[in-house]
Order: structure tokens, then C-alpha cells, then sequence
């Protein structure tokens, strides 16, 4: 733990009702080599669990990206008083997800969506070749190198209605987001293609992956790619009426988060605001 630091006060911690969670989102976008047709790539995400009446198996694509990291834990002490993170990973990691009293959020926001738009800020984390990198090794098994892609800032987004949370550290607490869009262009031909094999895999081929993981003693999980056409997803998402944008939709036989929506900014998202 950090010597800057310091733990929740007694008798504090029911007071830290409200989650924050501040990311990054990157619409990874690709030129199919068959025709150019724009493709977005998004990590499908498969995971297996032991239930009471069996085995669970579901399988969601997000956006890349990922929770930031908090670089000066003692500015964010000073801001907010206490506050604790939600669980021992982000504790240690550093991550952007924290608990704090309802009343702090509005001085928070405003903190955040002044400093994540800093180059090399010293508070957050601003840049999300980090997550990038680390989530295209965990699905493609590479490093990915900054000669692959064009990386550029899109906008910022807010979420200021709490909503339960799906992570499985803190399923059902109320959470308010943060989230940095970014756009990733991916200019090497051969990393497009292992992409768009990786978009080919079934999802029977998932489960027996997230098995073999679980049997080997991880967390039943397994990452791959969906290459959707661009275009063609942002028409299905003009068709829908705004409220629908808030939940998940079914594309393609893909399930799709919500935060999908939020990468097309010229479509409104009702749960977003738009902060530039």
C-alpha cells in the first residue's frame, strides 16, 4: 500500500455508498482486407461458472479498454477525505474504482473531467496504451507495438445516474462512470488478419477454452475478437429509439454492451452525457 495513502476512518465505510469508476473506452476500428469495409473490433469476453444447478456460460463484447489508474493516491486523499477502493485488485493495481460518500461525487466529477484530459497528468492515468496493450495480449496473445495502430482522443462521457454494477467485486452496488473515448486504427495487415480469425471462433470453441481454463485452475475465462461492420451497426443503433440504447442489444448473434453504443458520438445515448 501506498505510504500516501491512508485507510478509511472508523466507522466510515457505511458512509461510502456510491462507486466510482473512471475508464477508458477505444472504438478499435480496421479496413477488412477483403473489400476495405471499416470493421470495429471489440473483446468478446466468455466466462464459465459453477452454479448450484450447473455450469453458467455467457459471453458479452465490450469495447477495449479499462479502468485507469490513480497515480497520486494522497491528491485524491486530500480531495475526498476518506474513501476505499472496491476490492483487493484495484487496491493493489491503483485502479479508478472506488468508494466514496454520494456527496462527493459532483466535486469528483468535475476533479476527473479536469485532469483526464491532461497529457501526462500526475493524478490519473490519461492514456490507454496500457489497457490496450494488455488486453490485446490477453486475447490475441501479442504485444501489440505502437507501429500498429494510430491512437487519438474522441471525447469524454459521463454517466451521473447510478446504476447497479455487473463486476463481480461489487454485483448490484449503485456506480456512476467516467469514461475517456479514445479511437485506435489499426494500419498493420497481418495484425488485421490474426483479428479476424480471432473473430471466427465459435462459441463453442469459448467454452471449451474458458473450461480448459477453469480446469487449470483460472477463472473459466476467454477472450477473443468480434468484427463488426462499422457502418452497418451504427445504422442498427439509429434505427432504435433512444431509450433502447441503454441496454444491451443482439447483433449478429453478438451480445453487446451497453458502452458499444457510446462509441458511435454522433448517436445520442441517453445514459451518457457529452462532456466535449
Amino acid at each position: 500500500m501506498s505510504p500516501d495513502y491512508q485507510e478509511v476512518g472508523i466507522g466510515a465505510t457505511a458512509e461510502l455508498t456510491l462507486r466510482v469508476s473512471v475508464a477508458t473506452l477505444v472504438r478499435v476500428l480496421f479496413s477488412s482486407p477483403s473489400d476495405g469495409e471499416l470493421m470495429l473490433a471489440l473483446e468478446r469476453k466468455a466466462t464459465l461458472r459453477e452454479t448450484a444447478t450447473g455450469r453458467a456460460f455467457k459471453v458479452k463484447c465490450q469495447p477495449f479498454g479499462g479502468a485507469i489508474r490513480i497515480l497520486d493516491l494522497k491528491t485524491l486523499n486530500s480531495l475526498l477525505g476518506d474513501f476505499r477502493f472496491d476490492g483487493e485488485r484495484s487496491r493493489t493495481e491503483h485502479d479508478f474504482r472506488i468508494f466514496i460518500r454520494p456527496s462527493a461525487w459532483t466535486v469528483l466529477r468535475d476533479f476527473c473531467l479536469q485532469h483526464i484530459t491532461l497529457d501526462n497528468d500526475h493524478v490519473i492515468e490519461t492514456d490507454p496504451t496500457r489497457e490496450l496493450v494488455e488486453e490485446f495480449a490477453d486475447t490475441l496473445a501479442i504485444n501489440l507495438k505502437p507501429d500498429q495502430y494510430v491512437c487519438k482522443p474522441v471525447t469524454t462521457i459521463v454517466e451521473n445516474k447510478a446504476t447497479p454494477t455487473a463486476n463481480i467485486h461489487a454485483r448490484g452496488v449503485p456506480t456512476v462512470r467516467i469514461y475517456r473515448i479514445f479511437e485506435a486504427s489499426i494500419i498493420d495487415l497481418s495484425l488485421t488478419q490474426v483479428m479476424l480469425m480471432s473473430g471466427g471462433l465459435s462459441h463453442q470453441d469459448l467454452y471449451e477454452r474458458s473450461s480448459a481454463d477453469a480446469q487449470n485452475g483460472g477463472r473459466g475465462r476467454a477472450n477473443a475478437i468480434s468484427a463488426l461492420p462499422w457502418s452497418r451497426l451504427a445504422d442498427e443503433y439509429r434505427a432504435m429509439s433512444a431509450s433502447a440504447r441503454n441496454m444491451p442489444i443482439t447483433f449478429e448473434s453478438n451480445q453487446l454492451t451497453p458502452t458499444v453504443a457510446a462509441l458511435f458520438d454522433q448517436i445520442a445515448v441517453p445514459r451518457y452525457q457529452l462532456v466535449e
